[in-house]
């Protein structure tokens, strides 16, 4: 049977999809990637916020419907959404013929056989497996994921309800698979936890995330290495050190800071401060001064005074980050800050949401035609679909989140190639580059 997948969410969503259609792919079955050929649609959702939510109900609505009039046969939804909310899923959308639920991964095969022909038979591949995982993000960039679930605890996040406390992988699993990934040609690998500078406290009683980004630097073939949502508290002097050092690692910290203001960190139960923050910015910046500094925020978050936000948006004002995204507070079942009095009004967190957004698009515009001029190293990834121009990023841009380099395709076959160019215009968020023959 031919089987097509929507994975929505977060790149550690993503890597559960490639998992999942790897384990497919094992069982026989054929994969597609026009939804209209497939005989069963598998929906991986997102539950974190309020937005994701329907983003996900509506995709499972949309395939019910496809269900109903097209060749498909089986409609499975999996992860977050599923996890949160399975029953009240069952009994509203009856069109879905499987619900899998993050805690039944262990079992999925078994369901998903025992759906399609009718067997409990036992299986030899039944679980999720990182090392049969099938890459959808191109040929040359992959993610690594090195943990599952958080034990941060902030107020406002349902990521422990729904994926559990945090769990490192074993050191060595991460090495093989990366390895492996190097094997397949893969060059560029994303590190990606929900907070990966917690890396191997619970396994090996410290933190190893500066040796784990060492020893994957030593993997032949790997040119590039990054790792996402590093948490302020538990950015050490040896991790900026590493960064700094090691030319593998891009120079590119992703700090998810959320707000500013001590009030409010202290009531979305943050580990860091306001003094702390701004001298952790002020140390990387001054260790490493070709550094790229992207952070979340959350605005709108109970009691979130006009003072409060006022401090917040000057802290950006001066702060200068290069990369920025904003959400507006979403209160989420069975957290604690949902139960906080003095819930803001969503007009004003739009209000709020939109300040900050222009504030950051005039910084980015600024800090991208500083860039004129100057030669950056260039992963070329496709082309645009007119064929004028190639389409690649720079260490200073990471997948579906920052920006894109643009070079006029004066030369033929450079997709998935790594070339020199050098910056001669800004569009929005995005460069525009012209190749340079070196």
């Amino acid at each position: 049977m031919k089987v097509g997948f929507i994975s929505l969410g977060c790149s550690k969503n993503l890597v559960d999809t490639e998992m999942t259609i790897g384990l497919f792919k094992e069982h026989k079955y054929t994969i597609v990637n026009n939804i209209n050929e497939a005989e069963i649609v598998v929906v991986n959702t997102c539950g974190f916020i309020e937005s994701a939510k329907e983003e996900a109900i509506n995709t499972i609505l949309e395939m019910a419907e496809y269900k109903e009039k097209g060749i498909c046969k089986y409609l499975i939804a999996m992860g977050c959404l599923v996890e949160r909310y399975e029953k009240e899923l069952k009994k509203a959308i009856p069109e879905v013929d499987l619900f899998i639920p993050i805690k039944d991964y262990d079992k999925m095969w078994e369901k998903i056989e025992k759906l399609v022909n009718d067997s409990t038979q036992t299986l030899s591949t039944n679980t999720l497996d990182y090392m049969q995982r099938v890459i959808t993000t191109g040929s040359k960039t992959t993610y690594l994921k090195i943990a599952e679930g958080c034990s941060n605890r902030c107020t406002y996040c349902a990521i422990p309800y729904i994926r559990g406390a945090y769990i490192s992988r074993p050191f060595e699993d991460i090495i093989k698979e990366a390895k492996e990934l190097s094997k397949n040609g893969y060059e560029e690998i994303i590190v990606i936890a929900q907070d990966t500078t917690k890396y191997g406290i619970d396994l090996y009683g410290k933190p190893r995330l500066p040796e784990l980004l060492n020893e994957l630097s030593k993997i032949e073939g790997i040119k590039w290495i990054r790792f996402l949502y590093a948490y302020p508290e538990s950015i050490t002097d040896e991790l900026i050190d590493v960064v700094k050092n090691n030319d593998k690692i891009c120079k590119y910290f992703d700090i998810p800071i959320q707000h500013i203001s001590n009030s409010v960190l202290k009531r979305m139960n943050r580990k860091s401060n306001k003094k702390e923050i701004e001298e952790l910015i002020e140390k990387i910046k001054k260790e490493i001064p070709e550094v790229i500094l992207r952070t979340s925020l959350i605005v709108g978050f109970p009691g979130e005074t006009e003072k409060d936000f006022e401090e917040l948006y000057n802290f950006v004002a001066e702060a200068n980050f290069d990369k920025l995204g904003v959400f507006k507070y979403s209160k989420e079942d069975g957290t604690p800050a949902a139960k906080l009095p003095e819930q803001i009004h969503y007009k004003t967190k739009i209000k709020r949401h939109n300040a900050i957004m222009n504030l950051a698009k005039e910084i980015s515009r600024k800090k991208l035609t500083e860039k004129i001029g100057k030669e950056y190293v260039v992963l070329i990834e496709n082309q645009t679909f007119d064929g004028k121009y190639y389409v690649g990023r720079t260490y200073m841009d990471i997948p579906e989140e920052d920006g894109l380099l643009y070079i006029p395709n004066t030369k033929s076959n450079l997709e998935n190639t790594w070339v020199r160019a050098k910056i001669t215009d800004v569009r929005d968020y995005d460069l525009v580059g012209e190749l340079v023959n070196k």
